[in-house]
């Protein structure tokens, strides 16, 4: 609704990072870092999970500290046109609609502020190792840190549940491909 009423306002044509940031408060946080997580769970031409940690990184740093969300202008001010945010939501609304189905409030206590700073240290790992250059690592932290975003969005301790599972596999798999990697490398030289 809040980035529907964005896109109705006919003063601009553009919409920036830093107006979804106005425009969604105090409760920016899983929005916006599920904006930016999101296309990463697609493939991605390269270091293009780069561009999208850097923003996931801050602002999963701040959630952890407990402050309130801010990004520096460089980020702020990137935008993309109304069109494209209309048709962005237009695609989303299918999938919105039967995800908000599956959520509502429960296990709250998983949410919490004092939990909240949890998920967020949980999001910081994951947002460093979407931007780390790993050949097809962005999608399993990428996807934790929807889940996260999902259950922190709806008060829905179950899908924080569910991002802490993601959250332990994306470590596995990470460290075996940093290990495999690693081994590799030994292998070469």
């Amino acid at each position: 609704e809040i980035l529907r009423s964005l896109t109705d306002d006919t003063s601009r044509e553009r919409i920036s990072v830093g107006d979804l940031l106005v425009a969604m408060g105090d409760r920016a946080f899983g929005p916006l870092m599920l904006f930016f997580a999101l296309p990463n769970i697609l493939p991605m031409p390269p270091g293009a999970s780069g561009i999208f940690g850097l923003p996931l990184t801050i602002l999963a740093t701040q959630f952890m500290l407990g402050r309130k969300p801010w990004l520096p202008r460089i980020v702020a001010k990137r935008s993309l046109s109304k069109a494209d945010l209309i048709l962005i939501l237009n695609r989303a609304e299918k999938w919105v609609t039967r995800l908000e189905k599956l959520l509502k409030p429960r296990l709250t206590i998983l949410v919490a502020p004092p939990a909240e700073r949890v998920i967020g240290a949980h999001c910081l790992i994951l947002a460093i190792i979407l931007a780390l250059p790993i050949p097809f690592g962005n999608v399993p932290p990428a996807f934790a840190i929807c889940l996260f975003c999902l259950g922190v969005l709806e008060r829905d301790g179950a899908w924080v549940i569910a991002g802490f599972l993601a959250f332990v596999a994306t470590i596995t798999v990470v460290a075996g491909v940093l290990f495999a990697l690693l081994k590799g490398a030994v292998l070469v030289i």
